[in-house]
């Protein structure tokens, strides 16, 4: 976002012109003696100006410059790069529907998975998977099939060339992807190939703009801890010139805003876009979803976790303090590594009846399930500032449901939004007696109380972080980025826009 730097990284970088892992860019294609040459990325001593192209209308072709002609008209289209199997991915389905609203026609673009169709709508949105494509490919699973058998030699690939994971599905994207006005790049993974994408795009007449929306701060995370020392400051000055290459930042709530404010200094404010839930109604008696699908008996209190089932969730000690209270049951909603592990659980003598696994639901449906819960647990220990400044969907959903929750003590943004209009509780994650007892302060208050903190719950979330609400400045970015235009009679003068670095 800063003029004046080309933010050309090592070989490999998504604006770097020599090429990279999945493939070259194609060359410049010669012009006709006479004309200028146009000026491209990593050219040296003069300022890079982009021509500003009113969106929706095509550029003149060589044959037609100078012409009467009425130039045709098309409506913008949006792309939400989404770099996992969106299936679904809930911020990413809200943001579609959000530009969809705006008049974009709007594809999001995932990554194939086994199982998964090809393509799925959502009323007007698309839903496009793409498989991973060329050397990259076999590396989307997280193994390489590398002939060479020294962990070393792997290491070394997946640390120099983070994140091969998403590489072949870069390609996909490059070759595959129509051309569009507006990308908006859901996390770290997604932004490198949103930047080559927009430039390709505006060479098409696209406009191509380019959001990076920090969904989290994975490399203040404990998700790759191969990148350590100057390998790890490496990659971050990496992100950092991705974000200044950007045409907008969007983060996921206010405190991440600040740290990449501070760490970036963007030249545009930074865009807080945070995961409040689509409003709906809730119902005058509360769903009884989760009891139909389980079988629990209508006196034992239902203590609901949501998300993604694997390690550092709080899982194991939610599952213990559950048993410390004296009729509740653990509902587990979601999906990931750790579901047949959880399954098992189940069935152990000790669990019976006091713990059960659900398969995820549409997110869609996940505000009635969350509905049917006494009270949701979110025991995450804080073991990284990404997770201490994380405002994960679970913790909205349940909100939205009226439904009270418990959070882990270091959860600084999350702890000061259920303390501040005493929504919940907040207790030690790694202490499952400290877990049953912020739990049994909620499930054991008389009835009027309880009616009351669930009223609360879902007024606070509707008022205050409902996405009709929270989605208003976003909207107001997109006009900004990619202004609608009507039909536009004759040639187009076209502006330079400033310069892009």
């Amino acid at each position: 976002m800063r003029p004046g730097r080309p933010g050309i990284d090592r070989p490999g970088d998504p604006r770097d012109r020599r090429g990279g892992p999945g493939g070259p860019c194609r060359p410049a294609q010669p012009l006709p003696p006479g004309r200028p040459r146009a000026l491209e990325l990593g050219d040296g001593g003069r300022p890079a100006h982009r021509p500003l192209r009113p969106v929706g209308v095509r550029p003149a072709t060589r044959a037609g410059i100078g012409d009467d002609r009425v130039s045709e008209v098309r409506r913008r289209r949006a792309v939400v790069l989404v770099a996992n199997d969106a299936a679904p991915y809930s911020r990413g389905l809200r943001i579609a529907r959000t530009l969809t609203d705006l008049g974009f026609a709007v594809e999001i673009a995932a990554v194939g998975a086994p199982g998964l169709p090809r393509e799925e709508r959502d009323g007007d949105i698309v839903i496009r998977r793409y498989e991973p494509l060329g050397p990259w490919a076999s590396w989307a699973t997280g193994r390489a099939r590398s002939r060479d058998p020294r962990r070393l030699v792997e290491l070394a690939v997946k640390g120099l060339f983070w994140p091969v994971h998403v590489r072949g599905w870069w390609l996909a994207l490059r070759r595959q992807l129509a051309p569009a006005d507006l990308y908006h790049a859901c996390g770290i993974l997604a932004i490198p190939i949103a930047l080559r994408l927009g430039a390709a795009a505006r060479t098409d007449g696209r406009a191509g703009r380019v959001v990076y929306d920090v969904i989290d701060i994975v490399l203040e995370s404990n998700s790759y801890p191969g990148l350590r020392g100057p390998l790890l400051a490496w990659h971050r000055r990496r992100e950092r010139r991705w974000a200044e290459s950007s045409d907008a930042i969007v983060a996921v709530n206010a405190a991440i805003a600040e740290r990449v404010t501070e760490r970036w200094r963007p030249v545009r404010p930074v865009t807080v876009l945070p995961n409040g839930q689509e409003a709906r109604p809730v119902p005058a008696e509360r769903p009884n979803l989760i009891r139909a699908a389980t079988g629990l008996p209508p006196e034992r209190s239902i203590v609901l976790f949501l998300g993604r089932l694997g390690p550092e969730r709080g899982l194991d000690e939610a599952a213990e303090a559950v048993l410390r209270l004296p009729d509740a049951a653990l509902v587990v909603i979601g999906f990931g590594p750790w579901a047949d592990r959880l399954r098992a659980r189940d069935a152990e003598p000790r669990f019976a009846g006091r713990h059960v696994t659900l398969p995820a639901v549409h997110p869609d449906q996940v505000q009635a399930w969350a509905a049917s819960a006494d009270v949701s647990i979110i025991a995450v220990p804080a073991a990284s500032l990404n997770q201490r400044l994380s405002t994960p969907n679970k913790f909205w959903e349940s909100l939205s449901g009226g439904t009270p929750v418990v959070v882990g003590r270091d959860l600084e943004v999350m702890r000061r939004i259920v303390e501040a209009d005493d929504l919940g509780a907040v207790a030690d994650p790694n202490d499952p007696a400290d877990l049953a007892r912020a739990l049994a302060g909620i499930l054991d208050r008389p009835p009027a109380a309880a009616a009351a903190l669930r009223d609360r719950c879902a007024r606070v979330s509707r008022e205050t972080f409902a996405w009709e609400v929270v989605d208003r400045d976003y909207r107001a970015l997109v006009g900004a980025l990619v202004p609608a235009v009507g039909p536009v009679a004759g040639p187009t003068t076209l502006a330079p826009s400033g310069e892009r670095g």
